[in-house]
């Protein structure tokens, strides 16, 4: 009789299962790579649309307290926030009601003026005439509290 030798499987891989293992590896990377790519191209936008929310906020608030209305027409601006440079536009228009005026602001990047990043809209009223006291409303309604009480 012959001596058959017993051959003992080695434990591991096939270089064709490790070459099928490392493409199902690299598709996975490739699929967390997109991901990623699209979430850090979404946060740039978003952190742009926030910057150019805050503008249009303060240019509405800069003319609602400013001592003349502002005019009819387009006024353009230019400001520097975030450490980038930016326009503005608002468009100031009439409305059916005498005393309050629209404006629509519109925010832009100085380096692509033409894309538009943010639209904001708002309604002026006109300012107060001079020498006009406001009413401070916290002493008129303790007063009226203190009235009502006693009597």
């Amino acid at each position: 009789m012959r001596n058959r030798r017993v051959r003992t499987k080695l434990a591991g891989f096939t270089l064709l299962e490790a070459m099928i293992a490392l493409a199902i590896v690299s598709l996975g990377m490739m699929a967390v790579n997109t991901q990623l790519n699209r979430y850090v191209v979404s946060t740039a936008f978003i952190e742009q649309k926030s910057l150019a929310s805050w503008i249009a906020s303060n240019t509405l608030t800069d003319l609602s307290v400013a001592p003349q209305w502002p005019p009819l027409g387009v006024t353009e601006g230019e400001v520097t926030f975030a450490q980038r440079e930016w326009i503005w536009r608002a468009e100031v228009s009439e409305t059916p009601v005498e005393n309050l005026r629209r404006v629509d602001v519109a925010v832009f990047r100085s380096d692509s003026p033409e894309l538009q990043i943010h639209t904001m809209s708002g309604f002026l009223e006109p300012p107060p005439p001079r020498g006009f006291v406001p009413l401070n409303w916290l002493s008129v309604g303790m007063g009226a509290g203190r009235a009502g009480a006693g009597g």
